[in-house]
């Protein structure tokens, strides 16, 4: 598992996006038992946060100490520094195993056994994630052009996964039909810069050359948005659930 987000996790909490009310409105009704739970690759904990409002106990994981530093707190949330693919949970601990915008970076064979060896039975994996900002054609384009012709060759191979709308990832559970979810947010420009400058592919390519391409970026898309307007913008959900069985 790749650590890409250990500097400036302060920025990763403050401006990614996180996931809509309807979406766990949705989980809550499809896990019945809420014993315990595990978000592997948890980041800033914005997905154990919300976990923690309806599990007895969760159980959030990174390999970034950096990250959990930054983590959102609750009573019932126990973080730990540890890797995906191998933990010390006990057996069939879990009723619910959930990963966000992070399963791309993990070995899959390692961690589905991981997750076949700490389910409970019947239990289920959510595989979260969200794909490319979306604000308006003109803006959309600027970004979709950076996105593939300046950056392009500076993200990590797993990167395509998030691209394929994680429909090519390995995924050998028992699956089940979920709805389509989209997150709108209320950002400014400012905010968007930010969100885009905790692109992995934009910190690879700051340290090759030296500079930031963002700037040149901003210059464009100050061109179609006023500095201290606020508009929606919107990102796609990403979402496979599976039932895992012995």
């Amino acid at each position: 598992m790749k650590d890409n987000f250990s500097t400036q996790s302060d920025k990763y909490a403050q401006y990614r996006p996180g996931y809509p009310a309807e979406f766990y409105e949705y989980l809550n009704s499809i896990v019945p038992a809420k014993q315990a739970a595990w978000e592997c690759g948890t980041g800033n904990g914005q997905v154990a946060f919300e976990l923690a409002k309806t599990f007895d106990k969760v159980y959030a994981t990174d390999i970034s100490q950096s990250q959990l530093d930054n983590a959102l707190q609750a009573e019932n949330i126990a973080y730990s520094v540890q890797p995906a693919e191998s933990t010390n949970f006990a057996d069939q601990q879990f009723n619910l195993i959930i990963t966000a915008q992070a399963i791309h970076w993990f070995d899959f064979e390692r961690f589905y056994a991981e997750v076949r060896r700490t389910a409970k039975v019947n239990a289920l994996l959510c595989v979260l994630g969200y794909g490319r900002i979306e604000i308006s054609e003109p803006i959309d384009q600027l970004i979709t052009s950076f996105y593939k012709d300046v950056i392009g060759d500076y993200w990590d191979k797993e990167r395509r996964y998030i691209d394929e709308n994680y429909q090519t990832i390995p995924f050998p559970f028992t699956e089940i039909q979920t709805p389509l979810f989209e997150n709108k947010l209320q950002w400014d420009l400012d905010h968007v810069i930010g969100y885009l400058n905790t692109w992995s592919a934009v910190k690879h390519f700051i340290k090759q050359n030296g500079y930031n391409p963002i700037d040149k970026l901003q210059n464009e898309l100050e061109q179609h948005w006023h500095k201290h307007q606020t508009r929606e913008v919107r990102f796609p959900l990403l979402l496979r659930i599976g039932q895992v069985k012995p």
